[in-house]
C-alpha cells in the first residue's frame, strides 16, 4: 500500500504573501506618482526627464537618472547638470521610502526649498546635494538623522544658520558656503563629531570663530573664508590633529596667530590672508613637515622669519606678503627643494637676496619688490629652469643683472624697475622669446638697445634710463600694447616698424633726441589711448591723419620744433580729453571743438603766432574779416529787432522770478521755551506750511524721515560743522530741478546745529547695490552723475561745487537713475577719501576738486574697491585707491584690477578707456584734470564707439 504525501501551505502564509505583493505594488506605485509629481512642478527644456512617464512596465528604475537597489526600489536620484529650472513645491520626492541619495546640483532651481525637507524626509537619506541653484529663503529647520552630506552652497540662502545644525549627529561633509547667510558662526556645529569637511565661506557671517570647533576631532577641512569674522583665532584649533586644510581669509580676525596651530602635524594648507593679525609668526608653525602652501598675507605680522623655514621641506608656496616683516632674507629657504613660489613683497626686508637662491629649489615665481634689499642678483635664480616671473621693483639693488638671466628661455614677466641696475643688457635678454612684460624702468641702465627680438612681448617700459642709439626695430612685437621708452638719450628717427602695431594702447618716446617728422602712418594704431612725443626734436606738420584716432584721449607733442597749422580736424575725435602743442613753432587758429574748447594757457603756450576764439587759452583773438552785403545789413536789423524781444521777455520772467525768489528764500525765525533761536529757511514755497521746527526735530526721534501733511516723505540730515552756512546758503536757491539730483527743499539751524530736508527717493544707497552691478548699470551711474555735475558746475552761475560725492551720498531709485544727495557749500560732511589734495591742504573747493571725486567713483565702480583715506589697498603699494590703481592699470593686465562681477569679454575696450579717464580726473594737479564738459565727452564717446566696435582685447594679459 502507498502512501501519497500532499504539502499544504498554511492559510496565513499565503495571506501575508499577498499582502506582501500588494503592499509591493502600492510602494511601486507611489515612487511612480512622486517621481511624475516631481516632474511636473520643473521646467526641464533639454528634455532629459523624457523617459518619465506612464507606460506598460511603469518600471521607474529604467528612468533616466533613477537608481534602484536589488529589489527595485528607488535609492538614487542624480539629476546634475540638467539645466532644470522652476520650484520644489513639496517635499514629497525626498520622502521615498528607501532613498538614499539626491543630486540636483548645478541646475536653474529656485524659490525656498520645502520647510518641511527636513523633517519629513526619507529617514534612509544619507546624500543630498542642492549646490549650484538659485534657491531662496532661510535654511529649514529640523535633522536628517542619517544624513552624511549635506551641501546647499552657491544658492542665495538667507537668515541665519539654526541651532538645529548640531543636531545632524552623523553628518560627514556640510557645505553652505557661497550664499547670503548674516549672523554669528553657531557654537553647536561643536557638537558634529564625526564632521571632516567644514564650509561656509563666501557668506555675511560675524562674530568670533567659534571656540567649540576645536572639539571636532574629525575635521580635515575648515573653510570659513570670506565672511565677517571677527576676534581672535581660538587656540583650540590647535587640538584638530587631523586638520589637512584650514582656510580663513578675507575677515576681519586680528590678534595673533595662536602657537598652538604649530601641533597641526597632518596641515597641508594654512591660508589666513587678509585678515588684521599682529604680531611675530610663531616658531611653532615653521616645524609644520607636511605644509605644501602657507599664506599668511595681507595682514600687520611683524617680526623676522627664523632659519627653522628650513625645516619645512614639503612646501611649495610661501606667500608672506604685504605685511611689516622685517630682518634679512633667511638663508633656510635656500634649501626647500620644492619651493615653486616665493612672494615676499611690500615688507620691510634688508640686506641682500640669499646668494644660492633658486640653485636647490624649483622656483617658477620669484616677488621680493617693495622692500628694502640691497646688493646684487645672485646668478642661480634661474638655475630650476622653470622660472616665469621675476619681479624685484623698488628696492636698493644695484650692480649688472647677471648673464643667466639673458639665457633664461623659461622667463614671461620680469620687473625690475625702481632699483640701481647699471652697464648693458646682458647678451640674450633682448631676445627671450616667451617674455609678455619687461619693466626696467628708473635704473642706470645704459648702451645701445637696437636688437630686439621679444614676439610675445605685450608691455615695454625703458624709461628714466641712460639707454642710447636709434630706435629699436620692434618690428617682431605685433602684441605690444604700451612701449615706454620716455627719458633716454634715444635719437634718430621713429621707424616705419614702429607703425606696424595693431594693439598699442599706450606710447611714450618722450624726453629723448628723436629727429625728422612724424610718421603720418601713426594714425593706423586704432587703439592707441595715450600718445606722449613731447621734449623731442620733431620738426614739420602736425599730420591731420591724427583726426583718424578712434580712441586717443591723451596727445602731448609739446616742446618739439613743429611748424604750420593745427589740423583743423584734430578737435573732432570725441574721444580726446587732453591735448598738449605748447612750445613749439605753430601758427594759425586753435580748433574750437573737442578737447580744444577747454584748454589750458599752458597747453598752448610759446608758440609763433597762434590765435584762438577761446578767451581761457590765453591766445590773441583771430581776427575776422567780413564784407558787409545786402544780406549782412537784413541779419543785423532782423536781429536788433529779436535782441529787442528778448529783452522784454527776459525782463518779464526776471520780474517773475524775483517774485518766487522773494517767497522761496523767506525765513521763518523762532524761539523755544528753552530760549533756543531756531531759523527755517525755504526754497520751495509749497513747503513752507508744512514743516514747522517742532515737526522737523520730532521727525529726529522717526529715524529722520518727515512725512508732510500730503504724506510725502523728506529726510531731515543732521550737518555736523556749518562755519560757511550763513553767507553761502543762498546758492541752494540757484539749484531748479534735476534728474540726477536730490532735490532739498529747507534747511533748519540754531547756533549749534543745521539740518538739510530733502526729499526721500524710493530706492538704495550706491554703496548697498554696487556688488554684482553689471557694467551697462555701472556706465548709467557714471553718466547720470557727471550730467548733475555739468548742471552744478556749468548751468549754475556762479558754479556749485557737490562736495561729497562718495557711493553713501547716491541714491539708486526704483528706476535705477542715481540721484546725488548735495550737502551744503563749503567743507561740509565730506568723506576725506574723495577729498582732493588741495582740499585736504589749503582747504580750497572748486569744479576741479569735484572732478577728483568723481574719478575716485569710477575708481570705485571700475574696481568694486572702497576707497578709504587711511587704509592701504593690496596688491603691495601702500596708499590710496589711486596709487594702488595707477599701479596695477601700469601693468596692462585688466584682471588684476576690474571688479570680478563686471563681464569683461564685451567692454574692455570701454572699461579701459573709462579707467584711463579716471586716471586723469584724479591727478594731483588740478589743472591736468579735465573738465566736467570734457569728462562727459569722453564717457558718452567711449560708450557709443564701444557698442558698435567688436571686442578689444580677448585678454590684455593672462598673467599677473
Amino acid at each position: 500500500m502507498s502512501t501519497s504525501h500532499h504539502h499544504h501551505h498554511p492559510p496565513y502564509l499565503i495571506t501575508t504573501l499577498f499582502f506582501l505583493f500588494l503592499n509591493f505594488s502600492c510602494l511601486h506605485a507611489n515612487e511612480l506618482e512622486l517621481l511624475l509629481s516631481f516632474k511636473s512642478s520643473i521646467q526641464d527644456p533639454l528634455k532629459h526627464l523624457s523617459s518619465w512617464s506612464y507606460s506598460s512596465t511603469n518600471d521607474v528604475c529604467l528612468w533616466s537618472g533613477v537608481v534602484c537597489n536589488n529589489i527595485s526600489r528607488v535609492v538614487s536620484l542624480d539629476l546634475s547638470g540638467k539645466n532644470m529650472s522652476g520650484q520644489i513645491l513639496t517635499a514629497a520626492t525626498f520622502r521615498l521610502p528607501f532613498l538614499q541619495t539626491i543630486n540636483l546640483s548645478n541646475n536653474n532651481l529656485s524659490g525656498p526649498i520645502p520647510h518641511d525637507i527636513f523633517t519629513t524626509s526619507s529617514p534612509s537619506l544619507r546624500y543630498l546635494n542642492l549646490s549650484n541653484n538659485n534657491f531662496s529663503g532661510s535654511i529649514p529647520r529640523g535633522f536628517l538623522p542619517n544624513l552624511y552630506t549635506l551641501d546647499l552652497s552657491n544658492n542665495m540662502f538667507t537668515g541665519e544658520i539654526y541651532n538645529d545644525i548640531g543636531v545632524f549627529s552623523n553628518l560627514r561633509v556640510l557645505d553652505l558656503g557661497g550664499n547670503v547667510l548674516t549672523g554669528h558662526v553657531p557654537g553647536y556645529l561643536g557638537n558634529l563629531s564625526r564632521l571632516e569637511f567644514l564650509t561656509l565661506a563666501s557668506n555675511q557671517l560675524t562674530g568670533g570663530v567659534p571656540v567649540e570647533l576645536g572639539k571636532m576631532k574629525n575635521l580635515k577641512w575648515i573653510y570659513l573664508g570670506y565672511n565677517n569674522l571677527s576676534g581672535e583665532i581660538p587656540y583650540q584649533i590647535g587640538g584638530l590633529s587631523s586638520l589637512n586644510h584650514l582656510d580663513l581669509v578675507y575677515n576681519n580676525l586680528s590678534g595673533p596667530i595662536p602657537p598652538s596651530l604649530g601641533d597641526l602635524k597632518k596641515l597641508e594648507y594654512m591660508f589666513l590672508y587678509q585678515n588684521k593679525l599682529s604680531g611675530q609668526i610663531p616658531p611653532s608653525i615653521f616645524s609644520l613637515q607636511n605644509l605644501i602652501s602657507l599664506d599668511f598675507s595681507d595682514n600687520s605680522l611683524s617680526g623676522e622669519i627664523p632659519e627653522l623655514v628650513a625645516q619645512m621641506q614639503s612646501l611649495e608656496i610661501l606667500h608672506l606678503f604685504s605685511n611689516n616683516l622685517t630682518g634679512k632674507i633667511p638663508e633656510g629657504v635656500t634649501s626647500l627643494p620644492r619651493l615653486k613660489v616665493l612672494q615676499l613683497w611690500s615688507n620691510r626686508f634688508s640686506g641682500g637676496i640669499p646668494a644660492n637662491l633658486g640653485k636647490h629649489n624649483n622656483l617658477t615665481v620669484l616677488d621680493l619688490s617693495t622692500n628694502n634689499l640691497t646688493g646684487k642678483l645672485p646668478d642661480t635664480l634661474c638655475d630650476s629652469g622653470h622660472l616665469t616671473k621675476l619681479i624685484l621693483f623698488s628696492n636698493s639693488l644695484d650692480s649688472q643683472i647677471p648673464p643667466s638671466l639673458g639665457m633664461c628661455q623659461s622667463l614671461e614677466r620680469v620687473r625690475l624697475q625702481n632699483n640701481g641696475f647699471s652697464r648693458k643688457l646682458p647678451r640674450g635678454f633682448t631676445k627671450l622669446q616667451l617674455v609678455n612684460f619687461l619693466d626696467l624702468s628708473n635704473n642706470n641702465l645704459q648702451g645701445n638697445i637696437n636688437t630686439w627680438d621679444m614676439p610675445q612681448l605685450e608691455m615695454l617700459d625703458l624709461s628714466v634710463n641712460k639707454f642710447f642709439g636709434e630706435l629699436p626695430d620692434f618690428s617682431r612685437s605685433k602684441r605690444l600694447k604700451k612701449l615706454d621708452l620716455s627719458r633716454n638719450k634715444i635719437s634718430g628717427v621713429v621707424p616705419q616698424g614702429l607703425m606696424t602695431f595693431p594693439e598699442i594702447m599706450d606710447l611714450d618716446l618722450s624726453e629723448n633726441e628723436i629727429t625728422g617728422v612724424i610718421p603720418r602712418e601713426l594714425s593706423s594704431c586704432k587703439n592707441l589711448v595715450n600718445l606722449d612725443l613731447s621734449h623731442n626734436n620733431f620738426t614739420g606738420e602736425i599730420p591731420s591723419s591724427f583726426a583718424e584716432f578712434q580712441v586717443l584721449s591723451d596727445l602731448d607733442l609739446s616742446c618739439n620744433q613743429l611748424s604750420g597749422e593745427i589740423p583743423k580736424n584734430l578737435g573732432n575725435i570725441e574721444s580726446l580729453v587732453q591735448v598738449n602743442i605748447s612750445h613749439n613753432l605753430l601758427h594759425g587758429s586753435l580748433p574750437f571743438t573737442g578737447a580744444f574748447l577747454a584748454i589750458n594757457a599752458t597747453a598752448v603756450e610759446g608758440n609763433i603766432d597762434l590765435c584762438s576764439e577761446n578767451s581761457a587759452s590765453g591766445l590773441r583773438p583771430c581776427k575776422v574779416v567780413r564784407k558787409r552785403s545786402t544780406k549782412s545789413w537784413w541779419l543785423i536789423i532782423t536781429s536788433t529787432f529779436a535782441a529787442f524781444l528778448a529783452v522784454l521777455v527776459s525782463g518779464f520772467f526776471i520780474v517773475l522770478v524775483f517774485q518766487r525768489t522773494h517767497n522761496v528764500l523767506e525765513v521763518k525765525k523762532v524761539e523755544q521755551e528753552d530760549g533756543t533761536k531756531w531759523e527755517t529757511q525755504f526754497f520751495d514755497s509749497k513747503f513752507m506750511k508744512s514743516f514747522t521746527v517742532n515737526t522737523i526735530l520730532s521727525s529726529l526721534k522717526d529715524q529722520n524721515v518727515l512725512v508732510d501733511k500730503n504724506g510725502v516723505h523728506f529726510v531731515v540730515k543732521e550737518v555736523k560743522k556749518y562755519d560757511s552756512l550763513p553767507e553761502m546758503i543762498s546758492d541752494m536757491r540757484k539749484l531748479s530741478d534735476h534728474k540726477n539730483i536730490l532735490k532739498i527743499v529747507a534747511t533748519c539751524r540754531s547756533e549749534t546745529v543745521a539740518y538739510l530736508i530733502h526729499e526721500d527717493v524710493e530706492g538704495k544707497r550706491l554703496s548697498q547695490v554696487l556688488s554684482g552691478l553689471s557694467w551697462e548699470r555701472r556706465r548709467k551711474i557714471m553718466k547720470g552723475i557727471v550730467e548733475a555735475l555739468r548742471f552744478l558746475h556749468c548751468r549754475c552761475s556762479p558754479a556749485v561745487v557737490a562736495g561729497n560725492l562718495s557711493p553713501e551720498n547716491i541714491v539708486i531709485d526704483v528706476t535705477d537713475e542715481p540721484r546725488l544727495c548735495l550737502g551744503l557749500p563749503g567743507l561740509l560732511c565730506m568723506d576725506a577719501a574723495y577729498m582732493a589734495p588741495e582740499t585736504r591742504e589749503h582747504k580750497e573747493m572748486t569744479s576741479k576738486s569735484d572732478i577728483y571725486g568723481f574719478g575716485i567713483l569710477l575708481l570705485h565702480l571700475l574696481t568694486g574697491k572702497c576707497s578709504s583715506s587711511n587704509e592701504d589697498i593690496e596688491s603691495g603699494v601702500n596708499g590710496s585707491l589711486v596709487k594702488w590703481a595707477r599701479y596695477s592699470y601700469s601693468n596692462c593686465h585688466i584682471d588684476t584690477w576690474i571688479d570680478s562681477s563686471i563681464d569683461t569679454s564685451v567692454h574692455q575696450r570701454e572699461i579701459v578707456h573709462v579707467m584711463n579717464l579716471a586716471l586723469k580726473c584724479t591727478a594731483i594737479d588740478p589743472q591736468e584734470r579735465p573738465c566736467t564738459n570734457n569728462v562727459l565727452q569722453a564717457l558718452e564717446s567711449t560708450s557709443s564707439s564701444s557698442s558698435s566696435c567688436t571686442t578689444y582685447l580677448s585678454k590684455i594679459l593672462s598673467l599677473a
